[in-house]
């Protein structure tokens, strides 16, 4: 059988993924609360003959499919499991039924892909060695993959090589795409807490120190890093989320304390370096240049996602044998959004892939993290054959 034919042997689970997908995207869960998630999974392998093991990384499920031709390697195959806290906007019939939390970047179809391959490769074991399947709890800046880690993932289900996969809207459906090398950024979080005497707005502001002015000067010289501090060559974004302080009703009130938070992206360890250096450097000068105090919480999420050459090879050809080489774009553009398989990575050889979800009329005109994105069904049997053709890649007997 070749993969043309694989495509074509996965379509009768479409309705069965399809339904799968869209009751996880009612129920969403967020960081280490998918237990509902991951009985759905659990249920779901163990329904087709699958050994499961739960609780891996308090609520990660894996299940172990082994090959009945002779070999000895292993491969994992890692989907994420979590929700987002964004309000849906959507109308559909599935829409989340857990006000404040959704699926806005698309794991219930990451799960739900797996879960098809699960499906698939429990029916038809004509490989020689191991498939270990990751759901993994908490990757939304949580450190689920982390948490995995150190309960013992890669020392219990022992793996040669590991590959993770996401959605990507703007891609059209039916394409892929990836690169050697650094393909996702380090993500790190920062808060500043800005503090003075702070006084009567009206009455009284020659006597009292104004955080506000420093924050405003805070928040404009943190373009300086980017711009004066950082190679041009190096990519690198400082963005400001949240600015908070004094009350919205008392505005004749000058605050005595103001936070800013925010979130920087990276490539380099160097860049990172850099970015956390500078960014204490100005709140503290400029603080002290008004009378005022700072303190500076700079916390790092996780590296750069770099992708291994050799596993990148493998997942290019495993992508390329479905849809035709001229639909998987093996140099595409680093992007600046964060992904904690990254610590699997770090550990493991192995490459991240991104599937096409469309665009547009296709069904991706809304982006990642954003209330009304909806994961594109039609990718569902793709993915799950991607993940088919990379076992048959990895675990080949001749």
């Amino acid at each position: 059988m070749d993969n043309q034919d694989l495509i074509s042997e996965m379509e009768p689970y479409r309705a069965e993924l399809t339904s799968i997908r869209r009751d996880i995207h009612a129920h969403p869960e967020t960081a280490f609360e998918e237990k509902r998630t991951a009985t759905v999974v659990a249920e779901k392998l163990r329904s087709w003959g699958i050994e499961v093991e739960e609780g891996v990384g308090k609520t990660g499920v894996v299940g172990t499919i082994v090959g009945n031709l002779a070999g000895q390697r292993a491969i994992g195959l890692r989907a994420d499991m979590d929700a987002l806290n964004i309000l849906e906007q959507n109308e559909f019939a599935h829409v989340s039924q857990n006000t404040g939390k959704m699926h806005a970047c698309g794991h219930d179809g990451h799960t739900t892909m797996l879960l098809g391959a699960a499906r698939y490769l429990a029916e038809h074991r004509d490989f020689g060695g191991t498939v270990h399947l990751i759901f993994q709890p908490a990757e939304e800046g949580m450190g689920g993959a982390r948490t995995m880690i150190a309960e013992g993932l890669f020392e219990r289900f022992p793996c040669d090589v590991v590959y993770g996969m996401h959605n990507m809207p703007g891609i059209p459906a039916g394409q892929f795409a990836i690169r050697p090398g650094p393909m996702m950024a380090a993500g790190d979080r920062w808060e500043v807490t800005f503090r003075g005497t702070g006084g009567h707005g009206g009455m009284t502001p020659h006597l009292s120190t104004d955080v506000t002015v420093v924050q405003a000067h805070f928040v404009l010289a943190l373009q300086t890093i980017v711009g004066r501090n950082i190679a041009a060559v190096e990519p690198a974004v400082i963005s400001v989320g949240y600015i908070g302080g004094g009350a919205r009703r008392s505005a004749n009130v000058m605050p005595a304390e103001i936070i800013i938070s925010g979130t920087s992206r990276s490539y380099s360890e160097a860049t990172r370096d850099i970015i956390e250096r500078r960014m204490r450097e100005l709140a503290t000068t400029l603080a002290a240049a008004h009378g005022c105090s700072a303190a500076v919480d700079f916390h790092r999420l996780g590296k750069a996602l770099v992708n291994h050459a050799e596993q990148t090879e493998v997942a290019i050809k495993a992508a390329a044998s479905l849809v035709g080489g001229g639909k998987v774009d093996g140099n595409t553009k680093p992007i600046t959004a964060g992904e904690d398989f990254t610590e699997m990575l770090l550990r493991k050889p192995g490459a991240f892939m991104f599937i096409g979800n469309g665009v547009d009329a296709e069904g991706g005109a809304h982006g990642l993290h954003t209330p009304k994105f909806e994961f594109n069904d039609d990718i569902l049997t793709l993915g799950a054959s991607y993940w088919v053709s990379l076992v048959r890649e990895e675990l080949a007997t001749t």
